[in-house]
């Protein structure tokens, strides 16, 4: 039986095979196929989480041995140092491991990895809190093939380890840095400099990051597709700029914050910057954006073909002419998926004409649009039949009941 075609239940019964270290009744066949290495590639135990121990693992590594490329242990919290010094030994060529949650390994198991696992790539290690500069040291000396790490709500990682990790392993396409909270500018400039292929960055809630580093990221990473930094209050609109001059790659901005401090005129707007020269982009956040007007739709709709996502909430200067702009771009007929116009008063009936030809738009939100009426959303159904629209209307007061015993209507918003 192929690897990739093994069953959910054969699964449990490798693990049962494992748990008990094969003194379990399953029948010959299966029991010498279960305990082929060479069948097992790629194990992921999350199903089996609550009751995956450390032998487990260490009976695992010693069936797959050198076969195993790669192993998930994702929410595995009886596993820790001793067993994953014995999976290092054995697994040596594994390429991708993920202990996101394994809350009991220290800086020991990278440490191991270092020693015993150089054709490591991607390796998850969110949420493990005991993580520190050590560990990030040892991977730089031991498995400079590393291409994607997730240290995120490591939060005992400083500039050190990140100064340590990206000189030496220049391919690190990814780094997820969610909630490293005594991370500052010194790290990022430290990632601009030594990660030219930087793709993917998450910067969720490093509170202490500004402009200054970001711009270095901008400069350094022109690869850079995706970034987040949502909950980093110092970020302002020049971080935009250097988006537009130096990212033309740039596919997802999530989200864009403190740009309700973008101008309105379209030749200093930074969006229009980022919306000019990033072809590529395939989701924008413009949420709160409250300056943000239809110059930036018709920005979008020249420059964006590819374009998906759009948010655009609470940007209450947006019209139905902008609208008929994004309508008529190259994004419109084949792209878009998903628009959000709460609380846009200017919007009226009128955009969802102009949005009738959007053939794989699948879902808009219209909350508090109060212009938008159940007769405009029914006709852009007639076009677009297996849309999601999310809209509400406020239901008509019910005259006085009489002698008070009629229930009373509730005012709540009815979700169409």
């Amino acid at each position: 039986m192929p690897h990739h075609t093994i069953s959910l239940s054969a699964k449990v019964n490798l693990y049962i095979a494992f748990k008990h270290n094969n003194h379990t009744r399953v029948s010959r066949s299966w029991n010498v196929l279960a305990l082929d290495g060479s069948n097992w590639q790629r194990i992921d135990l999350f199903d089996f989480q609550r009751d995956i121990e450390g032998r487990v693992v260490e009976n695992i590594s010693k069936r797959c041995g050198g076969f195993l490329r790669k192993l998930s242990l994702r929410g595995c919290l009886g596993v820790g140092d001793s067993a994953l010094r014995t999976f290092s030994q054995n697994c040596r060529n594994i390429e991708l491991l993920s202990l996101n949650g394994c809350t009991k390994i220290t800086d020991s198991t990278c440490n191991s990895l270092s020693k015993f696992c150089p054709k490591l790539k991607h390796l998850d290690l969110a949420s493990c809190t005991s993580i520190t500069n050590l560990s990030l040291k040892a991977l730089s000396e031991g498995c400079p093939l590393l291409e994607q790490l997730n240290i995120s709500w490591c939060d005992q990682v400083t500039k050190d380890g990140i100064q340590a990790l990206v000189r030496c392993c220049p391919g690190l396409k990814g780094l997820f840095l969610k909630g490293c909270t005594q991370l500052e500018d010194e790290a990022l400039k430290h990632i601009g400099a030594h990660c030219p292929e930087l793709v993917t960055l998450n910067l969720q809630t490093c509170s202490q990051i500004t402009d200054e580093g970001l711009i270095t990221i901008c400069r350094g990473c022109h690869h850079l597709q995706s970034l987040c930094v949502s909950g980093c209050a110092n970020i302002t609109d020049a971080i935009l700029h250097a988006l537009g001059l130096n990212c033309p790659r740039l596919r997802l901005v999530l989200p864009l914050l403190l740009v309700h401090l973008l101008t309105s005129d379209p030749c200093s707007n930074p969006s229009t910057l980022v919306s000019g020269n990033c072809h590529e982009l395939e989701k924008m956040d413009l949420e709160e954006c409250v300056q943000i007007t239809d110059g930036t739709l018709i920005q979008l709709s020249i420059h964006c073909p590819r374009l998906q996502v759009l948010s655009l909430s609470h940007c209450e200067l947006i019209t139905d002419d902008g609208i008929r702009h994004l309508g008529s771009g190259p994004c419109a007929h084949d792209r878009l998926e998903v628009i959000e116009l709460d609380n846009c008063p200017l919007i009226t009936d009128a955009s969802l004409e102009h949005l009738k030809t959007c053939h794989s738009l699948d879902r808009i939100e219209l909350y508090d649009c109060q212009q938008i009426t159940r007769a405009g959303i029914k006709r852009l159904r007639t076009h677009l039949p297996n849309i999601k629209v999310h809209a509400y209307f406020a239901p008509v007061t019910p005259p006085p009941s009489v002698g008070g015993s009629r229930q009373r209507f509730c005012r709540c918003c009815i979700l169409l």
